[in-house]
């Protein structure tokens, strides 16, 4: 058997490496200690601004609270655009008793569909049970009722009253005022890119049209806040400050409103446009486009149904006709003399032979007059009242495209008018290279001659034909068309603060068209005085009996193409092919407060003077109400015996001066 071995430990070694050991570690200690007394300090001396700062952003948060929207008001002070109370109903689930029985009960009482039931539950599983989640989102009065009396029932259930935007006359206003809408993701973008989307953080809504859209910046206002304490759940603790949002500007328009219900009235049933402005001032008194479609029905969200049948529509009342183009016609036609005589192309008394048709040398087709058999002799002021095309085939063709496009330019055809909304065309001044860029095609002289009636590729907006007319009336002076009036100011300073008062809007005008004399624009205004005035002009029937002294033009624009020996008749003509009826007009014939353009499409009989002549005579006679204004022509003789005189001196008795419909 081997020897058993012994090992004799070396305590001394032992001891040394047990001293070696106890040293590194707690030298280890000691360092990490220091690390961490290092740490500390760092974190509570040098960074203490840094993460208080943090700290507090963790415990104190800023809720956005959006301002309130700037209401829209008439020159009279009738609200056009109001902030409406609109009541939801919603939920805090910790705070309900059986959450599914109650919203089950509750959905039975106020008739909540499944789907809303269903989007609810879906929306709790994503949120935090102590957050206000929307069960449904606008309550009538009816159920707002019916739930106050039942709301004991139902903790945790409340309505929530927020303001929508709201327009109490509905089609009468929303191709002017536009509509507020959802802001959505185009929106989003376009804040952002301008650096606005913070003062819309709490702002659900946007301006998408009209002066909602124009005037977005100043009837929006500006965002407030709410310091809140949360916890580290994010529910709210207390309210710590809280900074009122500022409310958005408060508009005045020039619009009156009776005079926008009485052009809807005259419009009834037909597609059309009325402007009226006040020549003074370029201030819009009425602009209604029929049809038209209520805006509220945008401001909640519109269903597919609704938009489908609105957007399907053959009458297309999205379509603001107002500042879309037509066909003048013979509305023009005083515009296109004024330019003959500053051209002196014609006189006063240059007389043009009419026996019904207009020929150019060497060509077959002939361009017929509205009148079979022709007016005879004509001059400037018969030319005008009788609306002949005969004279203006031959003054057209005495000026040349070139020189109506550069006159038709100043009065502001073809070209934005500036007006105060975004969706104005600016239609067609058309034009040698015009005509080049757009069709790659040359200019003919019998294009030439359908714009000398206002025909052809010309095309005018309701809207272009009242400023034109304002520049006219006004002997050059050019105003810029407008729907705002005045903003609310609210002071800020000593015994005035809080107090509020309209600054009214002072516009810069237009360029003047200056003529090289004077005494045209006289010529041309007498002459559409006489329209009006004289017995059998084309304007004569609208506006008889009137108490004030009116003066106008009338216009039948066709629409279709019609051959050579073809003839036009109404009844048989697919109705999107008829005619359209044009007028304008002005009040009184010295110092005119009121220029009106009117336009309606496809209309079944008759023309200008027949169909929109009534429309203009409706807006002026509510405009001066019971107001006498007269006054006599170039001479103090009766109307009878100035159309008998003229009538004598210009016509032979085959081709006597009747009030015929077709103009």
């Amino acid at each position: 058997m081997a020897p058993r071995r012994v090992i004799i430990r070396n305590h001394s070694a032992e001891a040394n490496l047990f001293a070696r050991r106890t040293f590194i570690a707690f030298a280890s200690v000691l360092v990490l200690l220091l690390i961490l007394f290092s740490n500390v300090y760092s974190l509570q001396v040098e960074s203490f601004e840094k993460y208080q700062t943090r700290s507090n952003s963790n415990r104190i948060k800023l809720l956005p609270v959006a301002p309130n929207r700037g209401r829209i008001y008439d020159r009279n002070g009738v609200i056009l655009a109001d902030n409406k109370p609109v009541y939801s109903l919603a939920v805090i689930p910790e705070q309900t008793n059986h959450l599914k029985a109650s919203i089950t009960q509750i959905s039975k009482l106020l008739n909540i569909t499944k789907n809303k039931q269903e989007k609810f539950f879906k929306s709790v599983k994503r949120k935090r049970r102590f957050k206000q989640i929307e069960l449904y989102p606008r309550l009538s009065e009816q159920q707002v009722a019916l739930f106050a009396v039942n709301q004991h029932k139902f903790p945790g259930i409340f309505v929530d009253a927020r303001l929508k935007r709201y327009y109490p006359f509905g089609k009468l206003t929303t191709h002017n005022l536009g509509y507020v809408a959802r802001i959505n993701r185009k929106d989003a973008d376009k804040l952002e890119l301008a650096g606005k989307s913070e003062n819309y953080a709490a702002t659900h809504g946007i301006g998408k049209l009209g002066l909602e859209k124009y005037y977005e910046n100043i009837l929006h206002g500006s965002i407030g806040h709410q310091e809140v304490e949360i916890n580290n759940q994010g529910r709210i603790i207390r309210t710590l400050d809280f900074a009122p949002p500022t409310p958005g500007t408060d508009l005045t328009l020039t619009l009156d409103i009776e005079l926008q219900m009485i052009a809807k009235r005259a419009l009834s049933g037909k597609r059309g446009a009325v402007v009226a402005m006040d020549p003074r001032t370029g201030g819009i008194l009425a602009m209604y486009s029929n049809p038209s479609y209520d805006g509220n029905l945008f401001v909640h969200g519109i269903s597919n149904k609704n938009y489908n049948k609105l957007r399907n529509s053959k009458d297309s009342p999205f379509i603001n006709r107002s500042v879309r183009g037509y066909p003048p016609a013979s509305t023009v036609k005083p515009f296109l003399a004024l330019t003959g005589l500053e051209e002196r192309a014609i006189t006063p008394d240059t007389k043009v032979w009419d026996p019904g048709w207009y020929q150019l040398e060497g060509l077959p087709n002939k361009y017929r007059d509205w009148k079979k058999w022709g007016h005879g002799w004509v001059d400037l002021n018969k030319a005008i009242e009788q609306s002949c095309n005969i004279y203006f085939f031959d003054l057209a063709f005495k000026l040349g495209i070139t020189k109506i496009n550069t006159m038709m330019e100043r009065f502001g055809f073809g070209d934005y008018t500036g007006i105060d909304i975004h969706e104005e065309s600016r239609a067609i001044m058309p034009s040698v290279s015009w005509k080049r860029a757009r069709y790659n095609q040359p200019w003919y002289t019998g294009e030439t001659l359908s714009v000398g009636i206002g025909q052809s590729f010309w095309t005018v907006t309701p809207l272009q034909l009242t400023q034109a007319l304002t520049t006219l009336v006004n002997h050059g002076e050019r105003k810029v068309p407008h729907f705002l009036k005045a903003i609310k100011e609210i002071s800020t300073v000593g015994e005035e603060k809080n107090q509020s008062s309209f600054k009214e809007i002072i516009y810069e005008e237009k360029a003047p068209l200056v003529l090289k004399q004077q005494k045209n624009w006289n010529l041309v205004l007498n002459a559409m005085h006489r329209t009006v005035q004289v017995v059998g002009a084309t304007a004569y029937t609208p506006f008889k009996g009137s108490k004030y002294d009116a003066a106008g033009k009338t216009g039948s624009a066709q629409v279709a193409r019609i051959k050579q020996d073809e003839k036009y008749d109404a009844k048989t003509t697919q109705e999107n092919k008829r005619d359209n009826a044009m007028f304008i007009a002005f009040a009184p014939y010295h110092n005119p407060e009121i220029v009106v353009a009117v336009a309606i499409e496809n209309v079944a009989k008759g023309g200008g003077g027949t169909n929109a002549g009534p429309v203009a005579r409706q807006i002026m006679d509510q405009y001066f109400g019971n107001r006498v204004i007269t006054s006599n022509l170039d001479n103090p003789i009766p109307h009878t015996k100035v159309a008998a005189q003229h009538q004598h001196n210009l016509s032979s008795p085959s081709n006597a001066i009747e009030n015929v419909e077709a103009e």
